[in-house]
């Protein structure tokens, strides 16, 4: 089956795209909580900025339909500073594209990656413990839940994949 999804490193350019995003409440409810002021978007997203020109292949995204005219959401598979053995992975999409596959899609596309490059063993993800969606996409990639935690005062919950 033809990939109906197109991934682009983020550029500066893209803020107003993922601010769309961050600040929607919508979006928000099952990731932060709530949506995050202007301020608060753009230091978060110099500091996607930032860790996506550590690696090549990792970072954050756009997502795009595949002819790559039409913004889907944002994605990231993220290494964060020197640890490379591990990445993050996490998606966020316009809500006019939920429930129609592009979360399972996405999210399998940036494990094919994770499962080719030797040196990563582990994938994780942090949800919202009531992201049934995400939670189901995550079981069926073969993560595992591993711990329910608090993350800036946000239910959490972390799920891995050991990758070797």
């Amino acid at each position: 089956m033809e990939p109906r999804i197109h991934l682009e490193k983020i550029a500066d350019q893209d803020f107003e795209d993922y601010y769309s995003l961050a600040g929607n409440e919508k979006v928000m409810a099952l990731i932060t909580g709530r949506p995050q002021t202007r301020e608060e978007a753009l230091k978060k997203f110099n500091s996607l900025l930032e860790n996506s020109s550590l690696y090549d292949s990792y970072g954050s995204f756009k997502v795009m339909d595949r002819a790559g005219s039409e913004l889907l959401g944002f994605a990231k598979l993220e290494i964060k500073g020197n640890l490379r053995s591990e990445a993050e992975l996490g998606y966020m999409l316009k809500p006019e594209f939920w429930g129609m596959g592009y979360g399972s899609e996405i999210a399998a596309y940036l494990m094919k990656k994770a499962e080719a490059d030797p040196e990563l063993t582990r994938v994780y993800a942090i949800i919202d413990p009531q992201n049934t969606a995400s939670e189901k996409i995550l079981l069926r990639l073969g993560f595992v839940s591993e711990k329910k935690v608090n993350i800036d005062g946000w239910p959490s919950e972390i799920f891995g994949r050991k990758l070797r």
